[in-house]
């Protein structure tokens, strides 16, 4: 005589095997919804795409050295080049983070419950938020080098091209910080504390000021702005191989923080609701 297994076992009366979806979940269709309720913000559109241009062209060609080719930089390019390339970090930073602080959204709204009943993988959900907020990062490093290229910005061919690419790529560090910071903190708080936040780590990290060292060099080397403004720079100025080590290390070691955080904090999250 021939025994039916009860539902959820097999056969012998075990327990299926329970599979982990592909790819922890990841799904380009979940991807290409995610960018899409991005890009139908404007609030942060505007933010993260018009601020920079105009900081950009507040301190890029309103000052007297804006014209000027400083003889230890190997792209010979002018000031207003670097402070373009500057402005540009500044516009990735504030888009990526502004994208990843979107979580902090919804979850007011419930979206982390819905999650929760989902196969998505943590580590799978910060990797869809991150690669969505790097699209709005490129389109703030874009419209930056578009205003700079009509306005008197110069450098030699290959600056142009492997400069936004840096401050594009390196960017990623702001979408972990982004997502991190949107679960840390209260949805309407969040971008009332990340703006003058980024804005006091750009001073403190040199990109809004060239670092001389003493005091102020040592404790920027240490802040998460450094690394990525010192190597989207290193086309145009050049430098050291000690200072590019430090750079690199910074952007990997603030990274591995923030995606660690985010994915720790959005696993505590779902738990919890």
């Amino acid at each position: 005589m021939t025994t039916i297994g009860s539902p959820g076992t097999d056969q012998a009366g075990a327990a299926p095997i329970r599979r982990l979806p592909v790819m922890g979940g990841f799904s380009a269709a979940f991807l290409r919804l995610e960018t899409r309720r991005l890009l139908r913000n404007r609030r942060v559109l505007l933010f993260a795409i018009a601020m920079p241009p105009v900081f950009y062209l507040i301190f890029g060609l309103t000052q007297s050295y804006s014209t000027d080719y400083p003889d230890d930089w190997p792209g010979a390019g002018n000031v207003t080049m670097y402070v373009m390339i500057s402005m540009a970090v500044y516009g990735a930073m504030l888009a990526t983070t502004s994208g990843g602080a979107m979580v902090a959204v919804e979850r007011e709204l419930g979206w982390s419950r819905q999650l929760r009943l989902t196969p998505l993988r943590p580590v799978a959900y910060i990797v869809t938020k991150a690669l969505v907020a790097m699209t709005l990062g490129a389109a703030s490093v874009i419209v930056v080098f578009l205003v700079g290229g009509c306005t008197g910005a110069q450098a030699s061919g290959p600056v142009w091209i492997i400069a936004p690419l840096i401050a594009w790529l390196g960017s990623i560090v702001f979408a972990a910080f982004g997502l991190f910071m949107g679960y840390l903190l209260p949805s309407e708080n969040v971008m009332q504390i990340l703006g003058p936040g980024l804005a006091l780590l750009s001073f403190a990290g040199g990109l809004f000021m060239p670092i001389d060292g003493g005091v102020f060099g040592a404790v920027a080397g240490f802040m998460p702005t450094y690394g990525l403004a010192t190597v989207a720079r290193l086309p145009l100025t050049g430098d050291d191989g000690a200072s590019i080590a430090l750079a690199v290390l910074n952007i990997a070691v603030w990274a591995a923080v923030f995606l660690g955080g985010a994915a720790y904090l959005f696993r505590r999250d779902t738990r919890r609701v």
